[in-house]
């Protein structure tokens, strides 16, 4: 009995313990998991409306994820995992306490919004923010969220591509997002895609799929997005963006009077730039006949050939700085500078 014992204590410490097995990039992987967990949060999004007897109910209009942006309490999610509630759940890893937050401002056409938390945990670990400006196709990613509620729930995968222009709110596209093939499902919107390093490069936005479940298809907003827009939300509530004051033809109506490029200006402020430019929209004359505003066609070196274009030639630019527009007018073209405003 004896002699078998000491064989099976001698076994066992032959055979290596289930840790030691691990592969190098296993430990790693872990490691960033347990570094990052404290920063991510499941976001409930709750309607306040009146019951067949009056009386105010409060309806679950969906959930997502959502991460700590500082130590003040801002939280940064999508904007459609926000929008439509009247109340903000938060909720942390291993802490049973909901915490009630308040929607501070929100960027539709970049599906981003911040929520400002009304009580804080004892300790807030903001995530650590780092840049997609390098980002390179292979390269590892990392995904956390609450897909189907599970929460805190981590997908591996990598940089499938970048620069991808995909469909968002407001009539424009978001440039520039990331793609992945780390599983993202429902729930996992609002949640941080990450590198190897455990830093910020995504806002989990997205999915192609046809059956609603992950497909390998995940899209994420670009943290130099997120830097850019995140710090004018917790400041202003919303993004102010500079622009030159014009309304413009829908491209299916543009299309069916025969103009192909550029695009046709339809309103011109009086008191904007444009305006202030000489800018021209369409006008009638004493008989209600339609006379032709003026066609853009360029911002700077930037064709236009639709709102979308408009919209991503002038997000580089700031509230002051002067461009140079380049129109058409009875077929002939012409130039003018006219200098931003706030719209």
């Amino acid at each position: 009995m004896l002699k078998f014992a000491a064989s099976i204590l001698t076994l066992c410490l032959i055979l290596p313990s289930a840790k030691a097995q691990l592969l190098e990039v296993e430990k790693k992987t872990i490691a960033l998991y347990k570094q990052v967990l404290p920063t991510v949060v499941n976001v409930s999004n709750i309607k306040v409306a009146r019951s067949f007897f009056n009386e105010t109910v409060e309806v679950p209009q969906g959930a997502g994820s959502g991460f700590v942006w500082d130590t003040t309490g801002h939280i940064v999610t999508n904007f459609h995992v926000v929008n439509g509630g009247d109340d903000f759940v938060v909720t942390f890893h291993n802490d049973p306490t909901q915490y009630q937050a308040v929607l501070v401002g929100s960027e539709p056409k970049k599906d981003l919004a911040v929520l400002k938390l009304q009580e804080k945990p004892k300790m807030l670990t903001p995530i650590i923010v780092g840049s997609s400006k390098e980002l390179q196709v292979g390269q590892m990613t990392l995904a956390i969220g609450s897909p189907f509620g599970l929460d805190h729930t981590l997908t591996t995968g990598i940089v499938s591509a970048l620069g991808r222009k995909i469909d968002g709110f407001g009539g424009v596209k978001i440039h520039d997002m990331i793609q992945t093939d780390a599983a993202i499902n429902m729930g996992n919107s609002g949640g941080p895609l990450l590198d190897s390093s455990g830093k910020l490069i995504g806002v989990n936005t997205m999915i192609f799929s046809t059956s609603g479940s992950s497909a390998g298809l995940g899209f994420a907003v670009p943290v130099d997005t997120v830097k850019m827009i995140v710090p004018q939300l917790i400041q202003h509530g919303k993004v102010i963006r500079p622009g030159i004051g014009i309304g413009v033809l829908p491209e299916g109506a543009k299309k069916r009077i025969g103009i192909q490029e550029g695009v046709v200006i339809t309103y011109v402020d009086e008191t904007g730039p444009a305006g202030k430019a000489g800018l021209k929209g369409l006008a009638q004359d004493r008989r209600g006949r339609v006379i032709m505003g003026d066609v853009l066609i360029a911002i700077d070196s930037k064709e236009v050939n639709s709102l979308d274009d408009i919209f991503h030639a002038l997000e580089k630019y700031k509230i002051g700085d002067t461009v140079v527009v380049k129109f058409l007018r009875e077929g002939v073209k012409k130039e003018v500078k006219i200098k931003l405003q706030a719209l």
